[in-house]
């Protein structure tokens, strides 16, 4: 069962900017594709950006994020620049399974919180 563990959350004001990371259990090379994922106050967890093994990049959150991986780190991360309040969630990376449902997902970390507030 693959472990993933997110960090790099916090609080921080509108406009300002965060970087979060995931680690695995497992080589991520192993790994046909990863994504961020959040899940925002009162809503359901939702894509926010995807990256396969070719490196091609999908946003499903347009304009301030950059997905990126370090495979000699092992590690996955998200560049969130201009943050907004709306974009205050819970943050999770995961395995991205497009043609499953994210509640049949599994592995879930803990998440890393990010709130954006004055």
């Amino acid at each position: 069962q693959v472990q993933f563990v997110e960090s790099g959350g916090g609080l921080v004001q509108p406009g300002g900017s965060l970087r979060l990371a995931c680690t695995t259990s497992t080589d991520i090379k192993r790994i046909y594709a990863m994504g961020w994922f959040r899940q925002r106050p009162g809503r359901q967890r939702e894509v926010v950006a995807t990256l396969n093994d070719s490196g091609r990049i999908n946003y499903e959150v347009p304009g301030r994020l950059t997905i990126s991986r370090d495979l000699a780190k092992n590690t996955l991360y998200l560049q969130m620049d201009s943050l907004k309040p709306e974009d205050t969630a819970v943050y999770y990376c995961n395995e991205y399974l497009p043609l499953t449902p994210l509640g049949d997902y599994r592995n879930w970390g803990q998440g890393t919180q990010v709130t954006v507030s004055a």
